[in-house]
This record gives structure tokens, C-alpha cells and sequence, in this order.
């Protein structure tokens, strides 16, 4: 098979974790989608920033002016990422707890007959996140069905649900399960017609494809720096007229000016510096006069890389009797996340062999997006096998997993 000119064995240099061995074998990370393997430039950050002496914020002293500045590096590097320069970037633990915490902010403007809509499709940190904070407040809550046969959200019927009492819509930007790539802009173009604001869960889409919020009208963003190559931090990206509104449950004498509103507690100050350096090496793919430009085309590059080598393994898994893949239609953009199931064995000890055996790290069970899996039937039985790639994965990898699928069903 021929592949797209991508430098992969610089990009393999950078990640330690793949001279990791596994019974006598060097490990294949197929478990991208569950988080990344850290960036050798991110580690380093990590490290810098404790060996050199940490502190908490507003210090006079240099170990916290330092840290104050790396934040604000950080923040305005994730700015750049997501081209959002009206909004604002806060930390947290991850995104889950993002759209907990501003779930709740938000539904203080809410009242009984409000409505909000959701999706079937979604992680369940993008729908419970906001139902809850619904439920609380008496607001109706609708959700865009999932379509069983195409394996993609019927849009088509989201302009029958949004009305002028539609207050918030909040989708993903791809399925962290099966890779579906929602037609964010489409979602956002219905929901500026009665004024609902849009949150985007790119916790999933942001490891493989730009993800630009002025184009597309997001009003929250939210994601993880852990799925693409950093450490295990949250970030809420909002845009800063509404992120002034919002009516934070803190604690009084915390900061009220944004985004400290938002930052509960003391953050995660060795790993924020590790999101510019994971920003750095998406840029490094790319060309341009500018930090966005790099992104913008470096992005394109990996998708290339990426989308190549998950399609080979869809086509070689497609012949395969007894395999059943889970994805949509060749017209329908996908991340290279790859949900399968394989007759004959369940998904848990189809994984532990697949570890055991060949040294193929992948992973099982509805990965959150739980009622996708209740409408394929699936949720009782193991639900899903998934396999996700990076741009640190090979050809010679992909093989390697196509035969461990051969010998386990033979």
C-alpha cells in the first residue's frame, strides 16, 4: 500500500512510550481515542516546570509569576488552536467536570418551558452534563435522534425541534465511538436562527481536524489536552460576552474576573505548559508566516496520514467473514476511529488476546456514548471493540492488527 509522504519516523522520536514491549513485543497503541501517549516535548514540560521550582498564583515572588505566565502562554496558544480570539480559555480537571461546572452556571438564566436539545449520538459527558442541569430547572429537553442504518445524526429533523424557547443545542464534533464527524455548522446555523447558544464537545475531534470556532459559531468548546499528545487538563473555551454573564457557583473570596470565575480550586500548573508544546508539534506539519497557518495545514497532513491508514484497515476488515464494522457511509467524514465487533468471541477477551498475544493495545465497551449503544442493540453484550489511531501509528502497525484479528478467529 502506498502512503502519504508524512515524516513518521520523526514523529515516532518524539513519543517514548512506543519502545515500550509488551510478552516480548514491541506495543502497538491502537488506544488513541481513550487518550494519547505524551509527546516527548510535553513530558519535558512537565518536568521543566516542577524541577524548577512550582507556586500558586498571585505570589510575589519568580516561581509564581512564572507560573501566571505560562498560563497565559497556554491560553493564548489554545486560542490560536481553535481560532477564538472572542473567547476565553479556562482549566479544569478535564472536560467532563468543563461542562459540569458550566452547565450549571448557565441554567441559572433558565426557566420551566425553556428547551434544550440534545443527541443520541453523544458521550454522555455532552448530554447528562446539561439533561441534569435541565431537570433541575423544569426545562423540556429534545434530543436529534441517531440514525441506525446511516450511523450519523438525522439533522435533517433538528429544525422541526428548535423553537423560540430553544435556549441551548449541544452537540460533538465526531463520535469518540464509531468517528461520525457531525455537521457542526449546519447545527450552528439552525440554532443562531432563535438565538440558542451552541456548545461543542471536541474532546474527540480535536486530535485529528481543525476545529475553528469563529467559522463554525461555537459558543463553548470544550476539550482535553491528554487526546492530543499533553497532560490531563480540561479546557472550557467560551466566548467572553457570555462567559461575563455567567453566574459561577465558587467560592467567595475566589477571583470573579474571567476565566478564574470558572477555575475552581488550584489547577494543574506542570501540566498546562505541556499544551503549548502539544499545540508546537501539530503546528510542526504545517507551513505559514503564522502559528494558525501551521495549524491549519499541519492538521490537513495528519488527516491525510491518518485517514489513509484507517482506510486501509476498514477496507481489509470489510473482507474479513464474521467481522462487523460499525461506521458510516464512505461519504461520511470520520476520524480514524475504527468500532467493530468480531462473531464468535466477546469484545473483553477479543482485547485481552489481542494484548496478550500480539502486543495490540485496543479497547472495549460503549466508551461513554452509552445510548448509542442501547439503539445498535449492543449495550448488554460488551458493546463495541475499538481501535483509534495517531499520527504515531504505522502501516506496519495496522498490519500487525489486521493479522492479530486473522489469528484470533482462526
Amino acid at each position: 500500500m502506498s502512503m502519504p509522504n508524512f515524516p513518521i519516523d520523526r514523529v515516532r522520536k518524539r513519543f517514548p512510550a512506543l519502545k515500550r514491549t509488551h510478552n516480548g513485543k514491541q506495543v502497538v497503541y491502537f488506544d488513541g481515542p481513550g487518550g494519547t501517549q505524551f509527546l516527548d516535548s510535553s513530558i519535558e514540560a512537565v518536568c521543566g516546570y516542577m524541577t524548577r521550582g512550582g507556586a500558586n498564583l498571585h505570589g510575589n515572588f519568580p516561581t509564581s509569576y512564572e507560573t501566571e505566565a505560562l498560563m497565559t502562554k497556554a491560553r493564548e496558544d489554545i486560542k490560536v488552536l481553535f481560532n477564538a480570539p472572542n473567547h476565553d480559555v479556562a482549566f479544569g480537571p478535564n472536560a467532563t467536570s468543563m461542562m459540569f461546572h458550566t452547565s450549571r452556571a448557565l441554567a441559572r438564566e433558565w426557566k420551566e418551558g425553556d428547551e434544550i436539545i440534545l443527541t443520541e449520538l453523544e458521550h454522555h459527558s455532552n448530554v447528562d452534563s446539561w439533561r441534569t442541569a435541565a431537570e433541575d430547572k423544569g426545562v423540556t429537553i429534545k434530543y436529534v435522534p441517531f440514525n441506525t442504518e446511516t450511523l450519523t445524526l438525522d439533522l435533517d429533523v433538528l429544525p422541526e425541534l428548535i423553537s423560540p424557547k430553544t435556549k441551548l443545542i449541544a452537540v460533538g464534533s465526531a463520535s469518540n465511538c464509531i468517528g461520525t464527524i457531525t455537521d457542526v455548522k449546519f447545527v450552528s446555523e439552525q440554532a443562531k436562527k432563535v438565538g440558542a447558544l451552541l456548545a461543542v464537545d471536541a474532546v474527540h475531534g480535536i486530535p485529528h481536524m481543525y476545529v475553528d470556532v469563529q467559522d463554525l459559531g461555537i459558543d463553548m468548546l470544550f476539550s482535553s489536552a491528554y487526546k492530543f499528545f499533553a497532560a490531563h487538563v480540561g479546557m472550557a473555551i467560551i466566548c467572553k460576552d457570555l462567559f461575563e454573564r455567567l453566574e459561577v457557583y465558587k467560592v467567595a473570596p475566589a477571583p470573579d474576573d474571567i476565566p478564574d470565575r470558572l477555575e475552581i480550586g488550584t489547577q494543574n500548573h506542570e501540566g498546562i505548559p505541556s499544551i503549548s508544546e502539544a499545540i508546537k508539534f501539530i503546528a510542526s506539519f504545517g507551513e505559514g508566516p503564522t502559528l494558525q497557518e501551521q495549524i491549519i495545514s499541519g492538521y490537513e497532513a495528519i488527516e491525510d496520514y491518518e485517514n489513509s491508514l484507517a482506510d486501509y484497515i476498514r477496507d481489509e476488515m470489510q473482507e474479513m467473514d464474521g467481522v462487523t464494522l460499525y461506521q458510516a457511509s464512505d461519504d461520511v467524514p470520520k476520524t480514524p476511529t475504527i468500532a467493530f465487533r468480531v462473531e464468535g468471541i466477546t469484545p473483553r477477551d477479543f482485547c485481552i488476546r489481542m494484548c496478550e498475544e500480539h502486543g495490540v493495545f485496543i479497547a472495549e465497551g460503549h466508551f461513554y456514548a452509552l445510548t448509542l449503544a442501547e439503539k445498535l442493540g449492543l449495550a448488554n453484550s460488551g458493546s463495541f471493540i475499538r481501535a483509534g489511531l495517531a499520527p504515531y501509528n504505522t502501516l506496519e502497525e495496522a498490519d500487525r492488527f489486521l493479522d492479530g484479528i486473522r489469528a484470533i478467529m482462526t
